[in-house]
């Protein structure tokens, strides 16, 4: 019988960081790629996915705080 393997939730605090900083480093990239020659649909698409990840950003934070307070405690009660 196969046994799940028990959650390591040591580096959770630095992978969402790093989660993070790569969907900040997606929004800036998509605002550069605004500034080109698109169509008004494309900049629509942009702009509405950068909305999303300016949210998926919110999350992060929120979660990062989580990880952050459940490491300062010991991780106790998971």
């Amino acid at each position: 019988m196969n046994m799940a393997k028990p959650d390591n939730r040591k580096n959770n605090v630095e992978r969402l960081q790093q989660m993070k900083d790569n969907t900040q480093h997606n929004i800036e990239a998509a605002e550069e790629t605004l500034q080109s020659d698109l169509q008004e649909e494309q900049r629509k698409a942009i702009k509405e996915k950068n909305h999303r990840r300016a949210e998926s950003i919110k999350a992060f934070d929120a979660e990062i705080a989580d990880e952050m307070e459940a490491r300062k405690n010991g991780y106790k009660n998971q």
